[in-house]
């Protein structure tokens, strides 16, 4: 008998007001998601409803109120029995003392040196290197998809969480992992597929819901 497909279903947050005013946030200072981060998210809720694509055993989040915001909005479409269980091991890279400032401000306070993507150098006292996020989340990934072997799990957090992904699952060189972090777009949605021994990517960046609501902004 073919073994049952594990999917790992992972959402990044809709718009965060640390976007629009372009805040480095962390646990301490994220202020949960913009007008148009609601309306994104809501618009996911629709899809989710329309579609009735995803059934998970569970739903994870991270301790950032903006992952937090869209994992609650987009709930009732994937089970209201389901709690949604917070979890630091999702959350985006820790910045460190760089919490709070504006991105001009970290440039002030930090000039630039070196390749800001190098996942193995520490960029301020604090922060997290990309590797060291990489094997936190990635971590958890694998024990998420153990722990629900066969069935569904929806992550809802950041492009940070969806980046370390490719690392993971998709064996990619560590190096790509930041450029995928940043290019992953607000309330989308990236599968992961096993059927057996390896991962196959389902999907990355999926944001047909947001169509309409881009049109009409």
């Amino acid at each position: 008998m073919a073994p049952r497909e594990t999917r790992l279903v992972l959402i990044r947050h809709a718009e965060s007001y640390a976007q629009v005013d372009r805040l480095v946030s962390g646990h301490e200072t994220c202020s949960g998601l913009s007008n148009l981060g609601q309306r994104q998210a809501r618009a996911l809720l629709d899809r989710l409803y329309a579609t009735g694509e995803i059934h998970p055993q569970a739903i994870y989040t991270s301790l950032l109120p903006r992952a937090i915001e869209t994992a609650e909005i987009i709930r009732p479409a994937l089970g209201t029995h389901l709690e949604v269980q917070r979890d630091c091991d999702w959350c985006e890279i820790h910045p460190g003392e760089a919490g709070g400032l504006t991105w001009a401000g970290l440039r002030d306070r930090y000039p630039p040196d070196g390749d800001p993507d190098d996942p193995f150098r520490r960029r301020l006292p604090g922060m997290e290197t990309w590797a060291e996020m990489y094997l936190r989340v990635g971590a958890r990934l694998t024990q998420a998809a153990a722990d629900h072997a066969g069935g569904c799990v929806v992550v809802v957090a950041h492009g940070g969480t969806v980046g370390a992904s490719f690392i993971s699952l998709g064996g990619l060189p560590i190096p790509y992992g930041a450029a995928l972090s940043r290019g992953t777009h607000n309330a989308s949605i990236t599968e992961w597929v096993r059927d057996g021994v390896a991962w196959r990517l389902g999907r990355y960046n999926d944001t047909a819901h947001l169509g309409r609501l881009e049109r009409h902004a």
